[in-house]
């Protein structure tokens, strides 16, 4: 009775399409609200909220579109559109010249990649399933290059907090240098994991847990690429708005820019994640969720990251890779931990909640870092 009736109901029902109104509805309330100059704190939490159905949008898109393009177009999809909302936020904040967010929404990100969705997978997975398992050689490769891919945004940090290099051209030049080579490697590791060893690479298949899930499935693909495009198009304005109203609101409440970069914006721009990762966990097929997480932390350490640099640069914006040295510690041991708790290449609800304590842990460090 259930899938007949959902197959009774119109398509853009069925298969979630009707999930574009409300993110039209939050688009025009978080205008209205800017506008009208509503209240500082109602305009924050109307566009960062709005932000949730657009990423929903988004998430839907890419999952199947990966689906319908198998896996090797699939994974570049993923990849590529996964951090899309951190990334526009990014650009966003990066053109009102808050580049101090734009920085620590980097370390964020990986921050909530390694520990946020990976935990909350683990967690959720853990309380369904006794004990999960993935691909070991999948988790020592992706943990290898995320180790490397750390080590090396570290560097130049490093470099100039120990060498006390204060010549702003020679950071700049330093910085450029190396956003330069971490695109070389990110590029070099799409070659490894998409063409010469695939097979350690390949996504589980998806078997959904009910109709809902599997209703995409009759849908053209042309629609899904038009809901793609909607969205994006829909989450940049939106991304918009929230810069607008962030920083007024950050200082209104009294949050650094450190911690609104490192926390605020990933959990908000990571929305879409959460949802795949979830999905995977909740199937029993834990190399979705990890393979996302380790996929996306490398994608913003050596894509987004040096991407941003030469954008600000292209821009005449002063950003570099010059992070706090807090930064690179809280970089390098979530990456130590996210290693150790996957060396067995098993996880359970227990390890998901070490992780996710850890990310909370340095949640409050950096709401306490002095500023």
């Amino acid at each position: 009775m259930g899938a007949l009736s959902r197959q009774s109901q119109p398509w853009w029902i069925r298969d979630g399409h009707w999930k574009v109104i409300p993110a039209l509805g939050c688009l025009a309330l978080t205008q209205v609200a800017i506008h009208q100059e509503w209240n500082t704190l109602a305009g924050f939490l109307l566009a960062s909220l709005g932000i949730i159905p657009m990423a929903l949008l988004l998430s839907d898109a890419t999952e199947q579109i990966a689906e319908k393009s198998g896996p090797t177009i699939g994974a570049i999809i993923t990849a590529t559109f996964g951090n899309c909302a951190e990334f526009i936020i990014a650009l966003s904040a990066l053109h009102a010249g808050l580049i101090d967010v734009v920085k620590a929404s980097i370390t964020g990100a990986i921050l909530s990649d390694l520990l946020l969705i990976t935990g909350l997978a683990m967690l959720v997975g853990g309380l369904r399933f006794s004990e999960q398992s993935f691909q070991p050689t999948m988790v020592r490769t992706n943990g290898a290059a995320m180790t490397l891919a750390v080590t090396a945004l570290a560097l130049p940090a490093s470099l100039i907090s120990t060498s006390g290099m204060e010549d702003t051209k020679a950071i700049h030049g330093l910085s450029l240098t190396v956003a330069v080579i971490l695109i070389v490697i990110y590029l070099l590791t799409l070659i490894f994991s998409l063409a010469t060893h695939s097979h350690l690479f390949d996504p589980p298949e998806l078997h959904s847990l009910d109709d809902e899930a599997a209703a995409g499935h009759d849908t053209p693909v042309a629609l899904w690429i038009l809901q793609l495009i909607i969205s994006t198009g829909l989450l940049a304005a939106q991304s918009e708005a929230f810069i607008h109203c962030l920083e007024p609101a950050t200082e209104l409440i009294g949050l650094s820019p450190l911690f609104t970069g490192v926390i605020i914006i990933p959990i908000i721009g990571g929305f879409s994640e959460y949802v795949p990762a979830v999905r995977g966990a909740l199937r029993n097929q834990m190399d979705l969720p990890i393979s996302l997480a380790m996929g996306s932390s490398l994608l913003v350490a050596l894509l987004i990251a040096p991407a941003l640099v030469i954008i600000a640069s292209l821009s005449g914006q002063s950003m570099n890779l010059d992070f706090e040295p807090f930064e690179i510690l809280a970089l390098l041991f979530s990456v130590l931990i996210v290693n150790l708790v996957g060396i067995d290449a098993k996880s359970n609800w227990l390890e998901g909640v070490l992780l996710l304590g850890t990310f909370f842990i340095f949640g409050a460090a950096f709401y306490y870092y002095p500023t």
